[in-house]
């Protein structure tokens, strides 16, 4: 006999966008939605949620093209992300189409895709949006500090081989030299070149830095992208948008990813509440990592920044944009500060 199981209807992306659009979609029946497109998704606000959207999309470290795989990140993404954000990260939503061909939030009849569902939070108590308007002050980064410090504290240590630790730094490093010397981008190989060897330089002649927090059990499954602007400071400090496609770039230091946010603080023009961050976290926490290796990792993650920024001009939309070259640029300059900053520490090599 025939399958009666009848085949999913192949409804393109742009549909279920216009179809997210609409306030009429939505339970809760908002004035209006706001819509905000990234490489990986879209993200529908509405007045009190946020319904994340994942794209069919491909590249080297995910892969969305399928349903399934959609569905598996978004659990992910509501798994992972409850770790730091227990009350924001609600639940995964089926999106429906009917037999009449009319698409519904919810499993009204054969599931087209899955979006996660988030409590929407509020823009001006984002970190960046303190940072930048001069709201921020220091009892709120030894919360954040605080919190994020008992966070690791309660993080598995992954047991790992030294050497493939750094030698994952190396093939990194390398990664992005490669994509910041491409001819298209303009950029000035002299500087890619230098950069990217001096941070090798460091990996080869502070060996015992990296080793001794491999074999302290220091490295676990973090966040993977701790930036001011996924970190929420009121009522009570949460952390949203851990980087859920990718264990291996969760896989961390704690030094590295206070490192990075330390180093995005300073690139909003507040080091001194990135400086602060660190020192705290480290009184708190009892862990006191190298100057070298905080300078190291603040250094390799301003060069991936750079990587990231300067590849939108791959995309004809953001082509015709000064903001990505100006963001590139400023990013080297920081990795480049960052690397001297290695050469003022007083301890040797070993």
């Amino acid at each position: 006999m025939p399958s009666t199981v009848s085949p999913r209807p192949d409804v393109p992306l742009a549909a279920k966008v216009a179809f997210l659009l609409q306030p009429g979609s939505f339970p809760d029946r908002p004035q209006r939605v706001e819509a905000i497109e990234t490489h990986m998704s879209w993200v529908f606000l509405t007045d009190d949620y946020a319904y994340k959207l994942k794209k069919p999309v491909r590249y080297d470290f995910l892969d969305f093209r399928t349903i399934e795989a959609r569905r598996f990140y978004c659990e992910e993404e509501i798994r992972l992300n409850r770790r730091l954000a227990a009350n924001v990260y609600l639940e995964v939503v089926a999106l429906s189409i009917d037999p009449l061909g009319h698409m519904q939030l919810g499993e009204h009849g054969a599931t087209i895709d899955w979006l996660v569902k988030m409590r929407r939070l509020p823009t001006r108590q984002m970190l960046d949006y303190a940072i930048q308007t001069g709201t921020i002050n220091a009892d709120t980064i030894v919360r954040i500090s605080t919190r994020l410090a008992s966070f690791y504290q309660h993080c598995m240590p992954l047991v790992m081989d030294p050497d493939a630790y750094r030698a994952n730094f190396r093939h990194r490093i390398n990664r992005n030299m490669q994509e910041l010397s491409r001819p298209a981008y303009q950029l000035s190989t002299t500087q890619v070149l230098s950069l990217c060897r001096a941070q090798r330089t460091v990996l080869e002649s502070y060996q015992d830095l990296f080793d001794a927090r491999v074999r302290a059990g220091r490295i676990v499954e973090g966040h993977g992208d701790l930036r001011p602007e996924h970190i929420c400071i009121e009522p009570d400090i949460a952390v949203i948008d851990c980087l859920e496609f990718s264990r291996d770039l969760r896989i961390v230091d704690p030094a590295d990813e206070l490192g990075f946010l330390a180093l995005e603080c300073e690139r909003l023009g507040a080091a001194q509440w990135g400086a602060l961050l660190l020192r705290t976290y480290s009184e708190i926490s009892g862990d006191w990592p190298s100057p070298t290796l905080i300078h190291f990792y603040q250094s390799y993650r301003a060069s991936l920044r750079a990587a990231i920024a300067i590849k939108h001009l791959d995309e004809e939309k953001f082509r015709y944009s000064s903001e990505w070259r100006r963001r590139t640029r400023d990013y080297l300059q920081l990795a480049e500060t960052h690397q001297q900053c290695i050469n003022a520490v007083t301890e040797p090599p070993t």
